[in-house]
């Protein structure tokens, strides 16, 4: 508990701390001096007060360790021990955006680093990071479409489960329509002017419950604009399989893509098709729509100062109240 507080506080005059190394010194000055002076009155045939005498004795030197850490207390103080917390203010409307990402089998084709859907996902984990202001969610879709996320500004929990797609979480297949259906459900409510989906795929459409067309239509109702990544590259890929002994081979297949109905998608609704060879042209596709879809917010940071001396100032001044009392009570010696 000690060591998590210090470790958050910041002293304004740490070189005031240099003088903590007299306080040694100071102790032995003072240590000398009081044991110079040797009681007046004794008393020996009074076996109390004789007692009494002894423990008096031994605890002598509790003032001076009392006053030795009340000065510590002081000079601490004197440092201006504080504490700072950055503090980011928000103003101005963000954008509403529902990422809407592929899972199907063939993202874990090989010809991205180090396959389709883990570069995807660390491509779009940049992109949420920088969205500040924003509000950002998340769908994936493979045989069947799923909200991992809705609409959040918090960045991290975005990442999170970003970080938490696997493939295998739902039947393989490429349900574009119900994927994208999804996203749009998510942002129909939403009160931001500007609403977007990211929507990533690698195939053609091959099942769902709701078709691309129909997707399409809802998305223009509701205002909203789609973009839309066709990802991979030109010709074949390796994509890994799993034989009958466990072993993973390469297998080349085929990239087939169905670039007119992403383009169809997102011409109608007011966005931009793009294709992604590989990761570095993946990740100039998020950077390209992250400047087109600028958000009017300001951000504004400030530092909070928070002063942490009076703890230190008041316990200094209570250890020197018990050291008077102890000098002039419990140690007074007779003249």
């Amino acid at each position: 508990m000690i060591r998590e507080y210090l470790s958050n506080i910041t002293f304004d005059w740490p070189w005031m701390l240099a003088l903590l190394a007299l306080l040694p010194f100071v102790g032995i000055y003072y240590y000398r001096k009081e044991n110079r002076q040797t009681p007046v009155l004794v008393m020996p045939s009074l076996e109390r007060i004789s007692n009494t005498a002894n423990w008096k004795t031994r605890l002598r030197n509790i003032p001076l360790i009392l006053r030795l850490f009340a000065m510590a207390g002081i000079i601490v103080a004197l440092a201006r021990p504080a504490h700072y917390q950055t503090v980011e203010l928000t103003e101005g409307e963000g954008i509403d955006i529902m990422l809407c990402l592929d899972v199907s089998g063939s993202m874990l084709a090989r010809d991205f680093t180090p396959d389709r859907l883990t570069a995807s996902v660390n491509v779009a984990r940049n992109f949420v990071s920088n969205r500040k202001g924003d509000r950002v969610g998340l769908v994936i879709f493979a045989g069947q479409s799923l909200t991992l996320c809705p609409l959040t500004t918090d960045r991290k929990v975005v990442i999170q489960q970003l970080d938490a797609i696997a493939y295998g979480g739902l039947a393989d297949g490429t349900a574009i329509g119900s994927g994208l259906a999804s996203a749009v459900d998510r942002l129909r409510t939403g009160t931001a002017k500007s609403k977007v989906v990211i929507l990533l795929t690698d195939g053609e459409n091959t099942g769902g419950l709701i078709d691309p067309p129909t997707a399409k239509e809802l998305a223009k109702t509701f205002g909203i604009k789609v973009y839309t990544i066709g990802v991979g590259t030109i010709g074949f890929a390796p994509m890994p399989y799993k034989t009958a002994s466990g072993n993973t081979v390469m297998q080349e297949e085929k990239v087939s893509i169905d670039e007119p109905l992403l383009t169809e998608i997102a011409n109608q609704t007011g966005g931009h098709y793009y294709r992604a060879t590989n990761t570095q042209a993946l990740d100039s596709v998020y950077a390209s729509i992250d400047q087109l879809e600028k958000s009017k917010v300001e951000t504004n940071i400030f530092t909070k100062r928070t002063d942490h001396f009076i703890p230190w100032l008041m316990v200094a001044i209570a250890l020197l109240v018990l050291e008077a009392v102890c000098r002039w009570v419990v140690f007074k010696r007779f003249p």
